[in-house]
């Protein structure tokens, strides 16, 4: 077995049941990420709140997108990176923004630019800052709560992202006009 099983409601663990039918209600259809994740329904259900508390994190749209995004692109998520970028449209998330993250380029403010770096070190570090990066870091105003609001939206990140490595889940057909790919 190469790939991990996209599951239908039909298909799944019934314990994921419920949870497929919540995603198909919310979306209008089973994100195929959601479809993997119901294989474990505890990975599911973890997925699904860890997504909520970092949606209702003190980040507002446009820093929501740079954690993501931040993550997504340094994971190389073939599956995550065009699903964020349908999320930010759908967001307003000004497309400056998505693309810098996309490419890999300067982000529009310095604060969001710290965001980014800070994100990217701690993925890269394991949580290992310096006292540098946390000084540049509360020096545009963040505080700690916020340092700690990005291991959030890492523990989401890892589990997507991880899980579409392994399954190589097929992105979905409204993320598809998004595609990514690592230059």
């Amino acid at each position: 077995m190469n790939n991990l099983t996209v599951h239908t409601v039909a298909t799944a663990p019934e314990e994921s049941k419920a949870q497929l039918e919540a995603s198909q209600k919310a979306f209008g259809y089973i994100p195929n990420l959601h479809a993997v994740l119901a294989g474990a329904p505890g990975l599911l259900a973890a997925y699904k709140s860890l997504h909520g508390l970092f949606a209702d994190s003190s980040f507002d749209k446009d820093e929501l997108t740079v954690v993501w995004q931040t993550i997504n692109v340094e994971h190389e998520c073939h599956y995550c990176v065009p699903a964020h970028t349908a999320i930010a449209h759908m967001m307003k998330v000004d497309g400056a923004i998505t693309e810098a993250l996309r490419n890999g380029t300067a982000l529009p403010s310095e604060k969001l630019q710290v965001l980014h770096d800070t994100t990217l070190a701690i993925v890269r570090s394991r949580g290992h800052l310096t006292p540098a990066e946390k000084e540049a870091f509360f020096a545009v105003g963040y505080e700690e709560r916020q340092l700690l609001e990005i291991i959030l939206g890492l523990s989401q990140k890892v589990i997507s992202n991880y899980v579409n490595h392994l399954a190589e889940t097929p992105v979905d057909e409204p993320f598809q006009k998004f595609a990514w790919s690592k230059s």
